[in-house]
């Protein structure tokens, strides 16, 4: 098992084939000599990472670019998840997911981390490094608007009519 510590990620998909792609490479990796490991948190839907010692970085990096072409991947620093909101106590989950519901209206990839089972951990919200500023100044904005802002915006969504009215004019 690797030390996590010492862990790198050189290989990441989010296609569809990822788990076949990240097999893949990890095996060409083992073959080689090199200790892999498959990464698929079952809290980050649709990512499959492949993560080696620092120490051989440099070469598993050579085999994965002397594969075939198909296997796309990007083990960019600017994909690694960081936490931009952190809730705990009895209403935590439910200030996450207002969180991530803020920050996905802001068309930002968001991540909810938690264990619902376990109400004493804490609930993290994090995004891709490359929107983490993004992220952090749509929260402060919902946090200065406050709760007048939300009430406001529920109150302007309740007067849409409702989905199945909606075309219903066009299609008489």
């Amino acid at each position: 098992m690797l030390d996590s510590g010492n862990a790198v990620t050189v290989f990441r998909s989010a296609d569809p084939g990822r788990g076949a792609q990240a097999g893949l490479v990890a095996y060409r990796l083992r073959e080689a000599g090199i200790e892999a490991e498959i990464f698929d948190p079952g809290e980050i839907v649709g990512t499959c990472e492949v993560r080696v010692d620092e120490a051989n970085r440099a070469r598993a990096e050579e085999i994965i670019a002397a594969m075939p072409g198909h296997l796309e991947g990007d083990t960019s620093p600017a994909y690694d998840l960081v936490t931009v909101f952190t809730s705990d106590g009895a209403a935590a989950e439910i200030e996450a997911l207002a969180v991530k519901g803020i920050l996905e209206s802001a068309g930002l990839h968001v991540t909810l981390m938690g264990a619902p089972q376990i109400p004493s951990l804490p609930f993290e919200v994090k995004v891709p490094r490359a929107e983490a500023e993004i992220a952090l100044e749509a929260i402060a904005a919902a946090q200065a608007a406050g709760p007048a802002a939300a009430e406001a915006a529920e109150a302007e969504a309740e007067s849409f009519p409702p989905p199945e009215e909606i075309g219903q004019d066009q299609n008489q």
